[in-house]
């Protein structure tokens, strides 16, 4: 087996199922097998991704939420393939994407894991795709608002680059590697086990890379990053990697750090207080929403559906068989037809000339779901 994805599912079923085909799309000149650990979720995603894929993928079913982490060991512990993919289940990767990555992988025996060029859901690329080690004094500088180092700026977005961090959204593993260094470490229950893996890949004589193949990734439909817990685990993770990477330096050095750690969880904990708090008063409308415009491009079929389900749900919408001028899409929600266009046809669009100007949603005359980066409608 050439290639094992893995993907940690946790209460995002139409995300993870648009994630999925995308994939399955992908694998296809490869020698593949394609696992989804659940973990534990109470959407309906297990009947749901059961019936929906039925013997195409490998379905692993958790009684509790165990983490990202041991949720990819699980996975990993099954895989049969000399590369392991871990895929974030809020992403949609090209149809080439994964044949790209595997072949440098195989042309580069060094390199230990490798990451792909990610982009937002309005095209621009994600800074997250090449990232340095969160040493001391990079932490510091990040954390005072200087990331020029943090994101290793200076290396061009077209061409591979090696680089210290590979996102734990795609991150293309060398089985070789891991049984060298070892699994995740299950401590970090989610956010920083990329960071930890990618620094032991580097301290087994292993390299990271960044690779140029398009994905995109909406950030964090699985977690809600305005809760009180995502502060909790987020900052929590950051001790984590510092306690076991850099407790042994000096007090004076190590000091500075965990208190700036702590200064930034506390001061995001009180902008959500405050948030909450003028709601509450009635300083924010928080059934305010500005409602988003959409313009649908895709067939005739789709198109009508998408009327259908454009008067339904109430949302402004204007409808094109054919791709319209960029300037006509200007602050629009952008809806492909996926069964018309490819996902790399897809990404192409929203990275190239309407990058930065509206918004990637998706459309599919399979699942009748429209997917946007904040909600799905049905």
């Amino acid at each position: 087996m050439k290639l094992s994805v893995i993907i940690v599912n946790y209460n995002v079923r139409y995300y993870i199922e648009q994630c999925i085909i995308s994939v399955l799309k992908a694998v296809e000149p490869l020698d593949a097998e394609v696992f989804v650990v659940d973990n534990h979720s109470s959407d309906g995603s297990v009947k749901y991704l059961r019936k929906r894929f039925k013997k195409r993928i490998t379905l692993i079913e958790c009684q509790h939420n165990l983490g990202f982490a041991r949720a990819n060991n699980i996975a990993i512990g099954q895989a049969t393939g000399e590369y392991l993919l871990l895929l974030n289940p809020d992403t949609i990767v090209g149809e080439k994407t994964l044949e790209q990555v595997v072949r440098f992988m195989d042309e580069h025996p060094k390199v230990g894991s490798a990451g792909a060029m990610m982009h937002n859901s309005d095209g621009t690329r994600a800074p997250e795709s090449r990232r340095g080690l969160p040493t001391p004094m990079v932490s510091l500088l990040k954390m005072l608002g200087f990331s020029r180092r943090y994101y290793m700026t200076n290396l061009p977005w077209d061409q591979p680059g090696q680089i210290e961090v590979v996102s734990g959204a795609f991150c293309m593993l060398r089985r070789e590697t891991i049984e060298r260094v070892g699994l995740l470490d299950e401590d970090f229950f989610m956010y920083g086990e990329d960071i930890d893996l990618s620094y032991r890949i580097l301290q087994g004589g292993y390299e990271n890379w960044y690779v140029p193949a398009p994905i995109v990734h909406y950030k964090g439909e699985s977690t809600q990053k305005s809760s009180f817990r995502y502060v909790h685990v987020f900052y929590q993770a950051m001790l984590i990697f510092f306690r076991k990477h850099y407790d042994h330096l000096a007090l004076l050095v190590s000091l500075p750090i965990k208190l700036a750690i702590y200064f930034r969880a506390f001061l995001a904990l009180v902008q959500m207080l405050s948030h909450r708090m003028r709601m509450s008063l009635g300083f924010v409308n928080k059934h305010h929403r500005h409602q988003p415009h959409y313009a649908f491009v895709g067939s005739h079929a789709m198109l009508r559906e998408c009327r259908q389900l454009a008067a339904r749900k109430g949302l402004s919408a204007d409808f094109y068989s054919e791709m319209p001028p960029a300037e006509l899409l200007a602050g629009r929600h952008v809806v492909y037809d996926t069964e018309l266009l490819s996902y790399d046809g897809v990404i192409r669009l929203a990275s190239g000339n309407l990058q930065g100007l509206c918004t990637l949603c998706t459309y599919s005359m399979r699942s009748h779901v429209l997917i946007t980066p904040n909600e799905t409608i049905r």
